[in-house]
Parts: structure tokens; C-alpha cells; sequence
């Protein structure tokens, strides 16, 4: 049986937007794939909802999703926001794995308001993927946080990749990449993570 993937938008961008569709597209392969909105995007509002209203939202979805597409292996994967929100639902609800595109570690950017509290918290195995030139997201600091972590976690960086793991084409040009070889490896970092549950959930 398949894993069951619920893919989760960032802030800024439904689930209908290219880059969702890319990856939802490219990873498809390893499970059913099931993408959603939050109800502010449904809306046409651009602020996102309060964190409460956001989890509660990911959980319906979750529940949607697992009537639809019944699996022993459930994995959340989200960007940036919905990484996170992903993150605060795995404590309320039974699922196998987590997977971060871009985590928004730091709000707006600044090095001192950091979202670390729920990655402390957690106790499912997590992985990230993450740019070097992420600026929502210091390596540093998240080599700190994953240290002091007790859920398992593992980091895929990408770099010179942003928020949205794209590498400039003047760095590009530097090497023998394309950003599709980019997001190759990716794919199969992620498909390395999965394969963990996989196994276990025969």
C-alpha cells in the first residue's frame, strides 16, 4: 500500500500555483498525493488565519484525505507555512513522518523570533529541506535546534538554493547543474526519507 502524502501551500501561494503543482507532480510517484487549501486562500484573503484555525483546517484535510485514500503510512509535507502547520498537527494526530520545504524558522526573517518551541516538541521523524541562501531559515540556527531536538530529523541542503529551494542561473552556470538535476536530487532524498516507512509498514 502506498504512503499517503497530504501536501500543504506555504503563506503566500494556493495549492493551484506552479510550484505546488511541480512538486506534487515530481513526487507523486511515491505515493498518493493529495494537496489542499486553507480556508483564508479559499476565501480570497490574503492575511493568513491564526495558527489555532490553521492546525484545525490541516487536520480536516488530513481526515479528508485518509477517508479518501486509506494508508497504513501517513506523511505530511508542506511549504514553509504549511511545513510548520504540519508540524503543530503531528502532535494532535497519529501520522508516520513530516517533510519541510523551506521551514520558516525565523519570523520575517529576524534572527531573534524564532519558531523552534514545535520542533522541540515533537517526536515524529522530520526532514528538511532547506536552501543556503534561505534567509527564513539560517543554517546555523537550525543545526542548533535540530541538535537539542528529540524527534529524529535529518537536513537535505540545497545550495545556493532560496525559501523555494530555486538556485540563481549565474550559480548555476558556475557547475554542470540545471535546476531540474537540483531538483532531482530532491526527489530522491525525499524518496530516501519515505522509504524508512515503507518498510517499516509492511
Amino acid at each position: 500500500m502506498k504512503p499517503l502524502f497530504l501536501f500543504a501551500p506555504g503563506a503566500g501561494a494556493p495549492s493551484s500555483h506552479p510550484w505546488m503543482q511541480n512538486w506534487k507532480n515530481r513526487l507523486s510517484q511515491l505515493g498518493e498525493f493529495v494537496t489542499f487549501d486553507y480556508d483564508y486562500m479559499r476565501k480570497g484573503r490574503k492575511r493568513p488565519d491564526p495558527l489555532p484555525q490553521l492546525i484545525a483546517a490541516h487536520r480536516r484535510a488530513l481526515s479528508e484525505a485518509r477517508e479518501r485514500h486509506p494508508s497504513r503510512i501517513t506523511i505530511l509535507i508542506g511549504k514553509s507555512m504549511g511545513g510548520r502547520v504540519g508540524c503543530h498537527v503531528s502532535l494532535e494526530e497519529n501520522v508516520d513522518g513530516l517533510i519541510c520545504l523551506g521551514y520558516p524558522l525565523c519570523a520575517m526573517g529576524d534572527r531573534t523570533k524564532l519558531r523552534d518551541e514545535i520542533l522541540r516538541a515533537l517526536t515524529t521523524p522530520i526532514l528538511f529541506v532547506q536552501g543556503t541562501r534561505d534567509s527564513l531559515c539560517p543554517l546555523d540556527l537550525l543545526e542548533r535546534v535540530r541538535g537539542e531536538m528529540k524527534a529524529p530529523n535529518s537536513l537535505r541542503i540545497v545550495k545556493g538554493g532560496d525559501h523555494s529551494l530555486r538556485v540563481p542561473k549565474r550559480e548555476l552556470q558556475g557547475t554542470s547543474k540545471t535546476q531540474e538535476d537540483i531538483d532531482q536530487q530532491i526527489c530522491e532524498a525525499i524518496a530516501g526519507f519515505v522509504d524508512q516507512f515503507a518498510m517499516t509498514g509492511d
